[in-house]
């Protein structure tokens, strides 16, 4: 449990419903120690039909109301947004924001006193409980905050904390690491279609691969190239595919594209 604080969640969209069930999950909070706000009165609906939470379409409520207020929305739109809480955020409370690019300095800035902001970058698979989550605190955060923030995620995956300066790296990765992940497994999909499996059969055997690969490098702690070697047997099939992927430069692609995403993730800090 969270001691009998409430959360309050700024943006009911996808994310935010995958932290809900998290933490309902968990039993860190109980259904009416959890609020949100959100836009589309259908999304308000759907949350508190689903999960029994507590909701308004003003913002200035929910974080009012809240100790912990979470900000689960665009970065595009995160500037009026705290402008609109201006009147109701303390000292007391706890800010964590999981919008990307922006800093935990420019939330602090928006606010007159002292506010305690945790920065965090998660990813969709919060969506079954397997979010890989990164965390910083802002200057005014307390160390019993950055814990705080760390219990909230590790309710939906794993979590690391770093220096506020590698968060971009973090959007580039792991933040947007799902999307890469996706496009492989499709690829692999139609891979398996193209040598004489069916649609389903081929996507449920690349889905399950990259699964397993992906446990095997978490409870081993076996360095990748170490897993990739037990795989691969001179002369066999394995290192005849790896070969074609190197000499497609699979490996220099993926490098570029989390450089791309995190330059964009840098892009989207700079607006702010």
């Amino acid at each position: 449990m969270l001691n009998g604080r409430s959360l309050g969640f700024i943006g009911g969209g996808n994310m935010a419903e995958a932290m809900i069930r998290g933490l309902l999950k968990a039993r860190l909070l109980r259904p009416q120690e959890i609020l949100a706000s959100d836009v589309v009165p259908e999304r308000l609906a759907y949350l508190e039909q689903t999960f029994g939470i507590r909701t308004s379409q003003d913002n200035a409520e929910v974080a009012g109301k809240a100790d912990i207020a979470l900000f689960a929305v665009k970065p595009q739109i995160m500037s009026p947004v705290l402008d609109g809480l201006l009147d109701v955020i303390t000292g007391h409370k706890v800010l964590i924001s999981i919008a990307a690019g922006i800093s935990t300095r420019f939330i602090a800035e928006k606010f007159p006193g002292k506010v305690r902001v945790i920065r965090v970058m998660p990813n969709t698979p919060a969506l079954v409980l397997e979010a890989a989550s990164a965390l910083c605190s802002g200057a005014d955060a307390l160390p019993e905050d950055l814990e705080l923030a760390k219990r909230i995620f590790t309710a939906v995956g794993k979590v690391v904390v770093v220096e506020e300066v590698l968060m971009d790296a973090v959007t580039g990765l792991s933040g947007s690491g799902p999307a890469y992940i996706f496009l492989i497994i499709d690829a692999l999909s139609d891979a398996g279609v193209k040598v004489g499996l069916s649609r389903r059969e081929a996507q449920l055997l690349a889905a399950q691969t990259v699964l397993g690969a992906a446990r095997m490098v978490l409870e081993t702690h076996k360095h990748p190239g170490e897993l990739k070697d037990m795989v691969t047997s001179p002369g066999g099939t394995a290192i005849a595919g790896l070969h074609t992927l190197e000499a497609g430069g699979l490996r220099t692609t993926l490098i570029n594209a989390v450089e791309a995403a995190t330059r964009r993730s840098m892009e989207l800090g700079r607006k702010d």
